[in-house]
């Protein structure tokens, strides 16, 4: 009977522990957040994480997201190719055999664009996991107008949600 009360009250331990774990507001976004992008993200389409960059100059690096939310901030070297605006004409001058990363906020537009690059013959195309708010999250540098900023467009205020660190702009 001793055992059986000591089994129980380790088990309530247990999920006391897990409960909170679930309600940790950073846990549960984190959950949510990595949930969400697995539905957004086509799993033949290759991604990046923002830790897993060493050198952002050994990428041609370019920012999907429209005007306004580059303006706002973007990753150093960054070039603006839009979504909407978005022509393959503007982008001639790259090299179609160094490595190219695309982001946007979450990595859906950058993602869409980047099926065209690699539809345009570009062999190593990369989408940022999670845009620029995973970015921001990770505590990397954001650019605007050559200086370092923590504002970051979340593209509306229901995206912004998921910033955790940087200054929301929408």
């Amino acid at each position: 009977m001793k055992a059986q009360k000591s089994s129980v009250s380790k088990l309530k331990a247990g999920l006391t522990v897990i409960l909170i774990l679930i309600f940790n507001s950073t846990f549960a976004q984190s959950f949510a957040y990595k949930t969400l992008l697995s539905g957004i993200y086509d799993k033949d389409f290759p991604i990046v994480y923002p830790k897993e960059i060493k050198d952002l100059s050994s990428y041609q690096v370019l920012d999907t997201r429209e005007k306004e939310e580059y303006d706002v901030s973007h990753l150093k070297g960054a070039q603006w190719v839009g979504f909407d605006s978005f022509q393959l004409e503007n982008i001639e001058s790259l090299d179609k055999e160094k490595p190219v990363l695309v982001y946007c906020t979450v990595g859906a537009r950058s993602q869409e664009i980047g099926m065209k690059l690699k539809d345009a013959g570009f062999k190593n195309v990369f989408n940022l996991y999670g845009g620029i708010i995973q970015w921001s999250n990770d505590e990397l540098p954001l650019f605007k107008n050559g200086h370092l900023t923590r504002e970051v467009h979340t593209y509306s205020k229901s995206w912004g949600f998921w910033l955790n660190n940087g200054k929301k702009v929408y």
